[in-house]
């Protein structure tokens, strides 16, 4: 949870890189939501309260932006440029975006910033202007 959270804080910070931690907790805590949502909605408009089915459909959009986001920070943290989630409109583009955020973090530091899976609980995750902490790390 505390990663879901940590993602939506930094929900428009484009800089940086993410662990695949980090993304795929996201990922996969906003699809439960939205799946739970969807169940929710379509129990309530069976129940007569139809104005609920857009609840679902809401959240997707509020968390387009921290989504965006995080694809664009794990791409960084793979080596490569932002630029390559356009890469998802094109045919079978969404399984070369799987294969790259599946992939480990790139040793060391790269020109998106340092490896954030080996630092210190300590360290700030980016610049110290950004205003947040990264998480602890659990090793």
């Amino acid at each position: 949870m505390k990663w879901y959270l940590h993602a939506l804080r930094k929900y428009a910070v484009f800089q940086g890189r993410a662990r695949r931690r980090e993304y795929w907790t996201f990922e996969l805590m906003s699809s439960a939501i939205v799946l739970a949502l969807f169940v929710l909605a379509v129990l309530l408009g069976k129940a007569g309260y139809q104005y609920f089915l857009g609840l679902p459909f809401l959240y997707a959009a509020a968390t387009t932006i921290p989504s965006l986001s995080g694809l664009i920070r794990r791409l960084h943290d793979t080596g490569r440029s932002g630029w390559w989630f356009w890469i998802g409109l094109i045919p079978f583009g969404a399984v070369v975006l799987l294969v790259f955020t599946l992939q480990d973090s790139q040793p060391g530091d790269n020109p998106y910033g340092p490896n954030p899976k080996y630092q210190s609980s300590t360290e700030p995750a980016s610049s110290p202007e950004m205003g947040y902490l990264a998480p602890p790390i659990d090793r």
